[in-house]
């Protein structure tokens, strides 16, 4: 990357160095979030495997979902807790553009993903007798594969138009679209890349936002047709996690992505990135554990078959 005779190899992340006390402190507190949030996801993938009463289309797009967690998470962690510790927090220019395009293709593949998720309670709920010849294998594995390769092919023209940079110094924790626009060339056109980066998302944002809203209200209607409590009480805690992971998720990403540029704030945007990059992907499997009763009943088999195990 040059500007006049400079050449960039390396980028200067600089985090929080204005506060090294709080470095040390979010290292450990990171290195532990980190920690929780490999165990987590992993705990999930393992157990959905494991319990074949958990081998359903909900379930595969909740281990999907937690795949996704371990990806972004790695993407960006490691690194982030060597540079808290670091007097010269660099990152090399190749790690730098794998970082902000891998963020931006697994933060597009989640928003997809929690989508496929309200379609599968949608289904669920509003139309429960042809949920299973609806969500079969077939569709299931295409709506997974589906939201992937979209999310992958949505990136493509963003790497491709990537700006002039004429700046080194990255004022953030890691590498992603927001930040580096930033340090383009005073005479580079960003038009284009800015332009990209709203469409990217309004497609991958805005307008899943607006279907899973739209499932859900036809969801409520439907909910509220039951005569039964059981079965409304049913109906709404299988949507609960789901609704708080969206509410988390959308909020952080559309505060980062989809502000306008008079509300640009450094500091504020580590904070937010520091919640959907390290935080979230924590809450994501807590969440889904704490309350779903098919994963609480599929532990405590996994833990009495482990007890007899050793016992015997």
């Amino acid at each position: 990357m040059e500007n006049g005779n400079i050449t960039f190899f390396t980028f200067i992340l600089l985090g929080f160095s204005n506060h090294p006390h709080l470095e040390i402190a979010l290292f450990l507190v990171v290195s532990i979030i980190y920690g929780v949030t490999l165990f987590g996801n992993f705990f999930i993938i393992i157990l959905i495997g494991l319990d074949s009463c958990l081998h359903t289309p909900m379930y595969f797009f909740l281990s999907n979902l937690a795949f996704l967690n371990i990806c972004y998470t790695s993407a960006v962690v490691p690194k982030m807790l060597i540079n808290f510790l670091a007097v010269r927090k660099t990152i090399s220019y190749t790690l730098c553009i794998a970082q902000v395009y891998t963020t931006l293709f697994l933060g597009a593949a989640e928003c997809l993903l929690l989508l496929v998720m309200a379609f599968d309670r949608y289904i669920a709920i509003c139309n429960p007798l042809h949920y299973v010849t609806t969500m079969d294998k077939k569709v299931c594995l295409s709506l997974a594969l589906g939201a992937w390769i979209i999310s992958f092919l949505l990136v493509i023209p963003a790497f491709i138009m990537t700006p002039s940079l004429c700046s080194s110094t990255i004022d953030h924790l890691f590498c992603e679209v927001p930040v580096m626009l930033q340090l383009a060339c005073p005479n580079a056109d960003t038009s284009i890349s800015e332009i990209l980066m709203v469409t990217g998302s309004t497609l991958t944002l805005l307008m899943p936002l607006v279907l899973i809203l739209l499932s859900y209200v036809r969801i409520i209607i439907t909910v509220f047709r039951i005569s039964s409590a059981d079965g409304k009480r049913k109906a709404f805690s299988t949507c609960s996690a789901h609704i708080t992971v969206v509410t988390i998720y959308y909020g952080s990403g559309m505060f980062m992505y989809m502000r306008p540029k008079a509300g640009y704030s450094a500091e504020k945007d580590k904070l937010i990135s520091l919640f959907y990059s390290v935080i979230n992907p924590m809450l994501n499997p807590i969440i889904y554990s704490l309350r779903n009763k098919d994963v609480k009943e599929a532990l405590l088999k996994v833990l009495e078959r482990t007890k007899a195990f050793y016992q015997e």
